[in-house]
């Protein structure tokens, strides 16, 4: 009796199980295919979609903050040559049996000639009249040459092209030739397009040479002169030392008009005044195309429109002059009477902010281009000239005139408003009759 009971539940269990996989069989081709579909109609996943959000869009960074109308927008940032990730994630060599029981580890050498140069501690910057970016790195001794559509870079290297000790400025005039001075080598040499070393102008002249400007209608190459506080004045062709603006002197601490202590950086506006940095007196100083003394401004002080150190300077197709406040690490910027229009930055790594910021130039195209020296970038932002502010001011006002004569009730006339009331009241006394 006990013995065909438990036979019974053997096969009614075997029944049971035979049951399930038959219906396994059956459902996992319907679940398969389910699953097909639903992937089939899920919404494709974007690569970067997941990485966006966890990131602000840099598009959006600009100066001042809205409603305002934006006169600065950030564009771009370049740190140097492109880093191939294929370096770092190289497949680990097999080990021998007797290197694993002898516990040793193996090493995936990189060689250090492959690796790719970063911008370290970046002076001047210069723009050619293709667009492409010019950095001069003093601890990498090399000129970076970042193309902006391309991303591509090139250098221009110490023992190769050219022997560089200690650069600074950069300029470039019409025909693409590059100006870079050397602090330690006491001269500014000159490439031709084609990055070939040409000349080297002032070795038995400058002393200290920093921030170089070339004025390309008048043909005059300037050169600040730190270690004499002069500003140079060459003749961009012939390479001739024309004059010397300023009183030579090597104890920085000259402060009457038209003269500097330690003088950093110049800029050439479109009429041909020159811009200098007297950057120990922290202001800046104007001169005409014949060296002579025509104002200034700045005091020391770490209000927005004090100036604290300045170094780089530039000057935009409206005639604003950019300086770039190395203590603040920020970017003023005033009219030619010295006052505060707007400015940018301050300490940090995000975009827009700056450490360490040195250089500045702007190009055809507005764009500003600004140089940090720690740690090593090139920032790219875009001028809203005073033409497309005005134009997008008067935009602006057109849509809020068109909204309010949209939402408006329209108004009717005297004797509109007249013939309604007859109307309506013709139309009461028919009403009444019927």
């Amino acid at each position: 009796m006990l013995k065909s009971q438990a036979s019974s539940l053997r096969s009614w269990r075997l029944t049971a199980v035979l049951i399930s996989l038959v219906a396994l069989v059956f459902a996992l081709p319907v679940s398969l295919h389910a699953d097909k579909k639903k992937a089939a109609t899920a919404p494709p996943v974007k690569p970067g979609d997941e990485r966006v959000k966890g990131y602000f869009d840099v598009s959006k960074i600009v100066w001042p903050n809205p409603p305002a109308i934006a006169r600065i927008k950030f564009v771009d940032l370049f740190t140097g040559e492109k880093i191939d990730s294929k370096l770092f994630a190289k497949e680990k060599p097999k080990q021998k049996w007797m290197d694993r029981l002898a516990g040793q580890q193996t090493y995936d050498e990189i060689k250090v000639t492959s690796l790719p140069f970063q911008l370290i501690r970046t002076y001047g910057v210069g723009v050619d009249s293709k667009g492409k970016i010019y950095a001069a790195d003093q601890a990498v001794g090399a000129i970076f040459i970042f193309d902006p559509e391309t991303k591509n870079v090139e250098l221009i290297g110490n023992g190769k092209q050219a022997n560089f000790a200690a650069i600074v400025g950069v300029a470039l005039d019409d025909n693409d030739r590059l100006f870079v001075s050397d602090a330690r080598l006491h001269h500014v040499l000159v490439f031709n397009p084609k990055h070939e070393q040409e000349a080297a102008v002032g070795t038995e002249v400058l002393v200290r040479p920093g921030g170089i400007a070339l004025d390309r209608e008048n043909r005059f190459l300037y050169v600040a002169d730190t270690g004499q506080d002069v500003v140079d004045v060459f003749d961009a062709d012939t390479f001739k030392l024309l004059r010397q603006i300023g009183k030579p002197s090597k104890k920085h601490n000259q402060t009457d008009p038209g003269t500097f202590s330690l003088p950093e950086c110049v800029a050439v506006d479109s009429d041909g005044n020159l811009y200098v940095t007297d950057t120990f007196n922290n202001r800046v100083e104007i001169f005409d195309a014949d060296g002579g003394f025509i104002s200034m401004f700045g005091k020391n002080g770490d209000g927005p429109a004090d100036l604290e150190r300045p170094k780089g300077i530039a000057v935009d197709g409206d005639g604003h002059i950019w300086v770039v406040d190395d203590a603040q690490d920020k970017i003023k910027v005033f009219n030619n009477q010295g006052r505060l229009l707007i400015y940018m930055g301050d300490h940090g790594y995000y975009p827009g902010q700056f450490m360490g910021a040195w250089g500045i130039a702007i190009d055809k195209l507005n764009r500003v281009v600004v140089s940090e020296t720690y740690p090593g970038r090139v920032q790219v932002f875009r001028y809203i000239t005073d033409a497309e502010a005005a134009a997008e001011k008067a935009r602006r006002e057109s849509g809020e005139q068109k909204s309010a004569s949209t939402s408006a009730p329209a108004q009717k006339s005297p004797a509109a408003l007249q013939s309604q009331e007859t109307a309506d009241a013709s139309a009461k006394k028919d009403s009444a009759a019927h």
